[in-house]
């Protein structure tokens, strides 16, 4: 595809982009500006390569970017039609690992990489990119030093806070007063929608490690 048209047909994708989803006599103003001020298009980062010249061979080198699978085959060692044998480098022993499945465990282990279409999958961003850590570990390590002491007088802080004054702080609202009477609860159990039941007064109770409410209170 020539440079030229694949400058126009970039902008012409990205600004009708940009008029279809935002929808504002703004937008429409502004696209119609970059369509005259950038009659050749926009610049696309597009980078020479060693691309085969024949139909066959260039839809081989395509197809290497169009799909790959998470294991090669390769690594592929011995399949009698009910197990298979295949090999990978472990990270905890820096070894080259052999492993032997049936072959529905097999399949469950590959197609969990396979992704819905359109899905973008990266293993790390922000600053634990590779690229990115590697200029600033050394400013991520002074800086770390620098406010160790801080970052433990306040967990200090926090941890002496209660769960009736940490909810409080977090969302405005006392949770031990009631929203209809306005009278002071006590807590009896409380529920978490991920975690569940994470205290239950009945089974301190139990347990045998229950005090009465003066005894809780202290002098």
């Amino acid at each position: 595809m020539p440079y030229e048209l694949l400058r126009r047909k970039w902008q012409w994708h990205l600004l009708t982009m940009l008029r279809q989803t935002l929808e504002t006599d703004t937008i429409n103003q502004l696209v119609d500006t970059c369509f005259r001020q950038y009659p050749n298009g926009l610049v696309t980062n597009v980078q020479k390569g060693a691309v085969p010249s024949q139909y066959q061979s260039l839809a081989r080198y395509v197809a290497k970017y169009v799909v790959s699978p998470p294991i090669a085959v390769r690594r592929i060692d011995r399949y009698d039609g009910a197990r298979v044998t295949y090999h990978y480098r472990s990270h905890r022993t820096e070894r080259v690992e052999h492993e032997t499945v049936d072959v529905a465990t097999f399949i469950g282990r590959m197609v969990q990489h396979t992704v819905p279409k359109g899905f973008k999958r990266i293993r790390y961003y922000g600053v634990q990119a590779t690229k990115t850590f590697a200029k600033v570990k050394v400013a991520i390590q002074a800086a770390l030093a620098k406010v160790e002491g801080v970052v433990k007088g306040a967990v200090q802080i926090i941890a002496r806070l209660t769960y009736r004054q940490r909810y409080a702080q977090s969302t405005g609202r006392d949770p031990c007063i009631c929203p209809h009477c306005q009278s002071e609860m006590g807590v009896w159990r409380i529920w978490h929608p991920i975690y569940g039941v994470i205290y239950d007064e009945g089974e301190v109770i139990k347990r045998g490690t229950y005090a009465s409410s003066a005894q809780r209170a202290g002098p």
